[in-house]
């Protein structure tokens, strides 16, 4: 058939490195924007420079200081709306940080820029890690005036280019987002999985699961909640198929409207889950869904969803964007749809659901593809790397 994948309360150890190149350093990372167990941040990042000897602290939303797996977290105020993010947040990372007096600080939300240039001034080594394309995010945010987007796009794209020339280097989490920095800066550190962290021991066959598919992460309408519901709410016709969503809704008004929705009686849903508990689910369903509308920001992306469910031995439902048309269709290892037609996104789920074993082969083509082209093991190696050049 052709049609055209958080908060984690696992406290593990950082994932394996090679000794740090060069000196070893101390290192801050800070964020107002991600929770302490982001796995990009702290269990990638933050781990793998830990794992390489650096010294290296976390500054985020927190309720307390503590040690983990090698790094120091430094609590900062949860902020309960934008605003107090983006002011007494913002404050209280810059107080943090000054205090710990680093050699390089790594942040990784753009409202920290100033706090950022405020440390160039101090004569400190500063990253900033770009996790998404900020000029093309603004252009859909539905808590900005239509009126206000354009300007706003315009702003950041000035605020970036500033970044780009005061920073020491800029990490980005994709090749489309590094090609908006001087080259000479930029190192390319992809959202890859962890070696097996998705993998969980005594996985039963495609045949003896459920008919249940799986989505992880944020819920938001340009992530395709609607037409997930709707396409179930039409697969329910065949019988008990299910959808089993673990994440963060963009908002409660959407939660409420989507438990409204006929399909929602097909749905089973929790808030964020462990990383274990992520493994658990995914061995127990049949495929991932990744069903992300056409915006700007996400025809280029590269959502950890995606590989996290291939790592798991999942084939995927995902958007048919030329970018993933080259990861699924390369490795063999799902069907590609329009992701505003839940017709289409019925088709797939349903043919995968009824040909098991042609399933389990594409699930295994995926996680072979993880393990030789889309693991951390590289990008870690690369950002250890990275640092190595920095702090010469």
């Amino acid at each position: 058939m052709e049609m055209q994948v958080l908060q984690d309360d696992s406290r593990g150890g950082p994932p394996p490195s090679t000794p740090a190149r060069g000196r070893a350093v101390k290192i801050v990372h800070f964020t107002t924007a991600h929770p302490p167990f982001d796995v990009r941040v702290f269990h990638k990042e933050c781990g793998t420079l830990a794992a390489a000897g650096h010294e290296v602290v976390l500054i985020a939303p927190h309720t307390h200081d503590e040690r983990v797996g090698g790094v120091q977290l430094r609590a900062i105020r949860r902020a309960g709306s934008r605003l107090q993010r983006m002011t007494a947040a913002v404050r209280d990372a810059f107080r943090r940080a000054v205090h710990e007096d680093a050699d390089v600080y790594h942040f990784h939300d753009p409202e920290l820029i100033p706090v950022a240039l405020l440390l160039k001034l101090r004569g400190k080594r500063v990253v900033y890690d770009v996790h998404e394309d900020l000029p093309r995010t603004i252009a859909y945010k539905p808590w900005i005036a239509p009126a206000l987007r354009y300007p706003l796009i315009a702003g950041a794209e000035v605020i970036e280019w500033v970044a780009s020339v005061a920073m020491d280097g800029i990490v980005a989490a994709t090749p489309a987002i590094a090609r908006r920095f001087a080259r000479r800066r930029v190192e390319i550190v992809q959202n890859f999985p962890l070696e097996r962290e998705m993998v969980a021991p005594g996985a039963r066959p495609f045949s003896e699961r459920p008919r249940l598919a799986a989505y992880i992460g944020a819920v938001s309408e340009h992530r395709g909640i609607h037409e997930m519901v709707r396409a179930f709410e039409l697969l329910s016709a065949d019988g008990p198929t299910r959808l089993s969503i673990s994440g963060g809704f963009a908002s409660a008004h959407l939660k409420e409207r989507m438990e409204q929705e006929v399909g929602w009686k097909c749905v089973d849903y929790t808030p964020w889950r462990s990383r274990s508990e992520l493994a658990a689910l995914l061995a127990t369903a049949r495929l991932g869904l990744v069903i992300f509308h056409p915006v700007p920001n996400h025809v280029e992306a590269q959502p950890n969803k995606l590989f996290e469910y291939m790592a798991a031995g999942l084939p995927v439902v995902a958007s048919d964007f030329p970018l993933w048309r080259e990861i699924v269709g390369g490795a063999r290892c799902g069907l590609l749809v329009d992701p505003l037609d839940p017709e289409a996104i019925a088709r797939a789920v349903r043919w995968l659901m009824d040909h098991p074993e042609e399933a389990e082969e594409m699930g295994r083509r995926g996680q072979q593809a993880v393990e030789t082209l889309y693991s951390w093991s590289i990008e870690g190696e690369k950002l250890v790397e990275f640092y190595a050049r920095l702090v010469q």
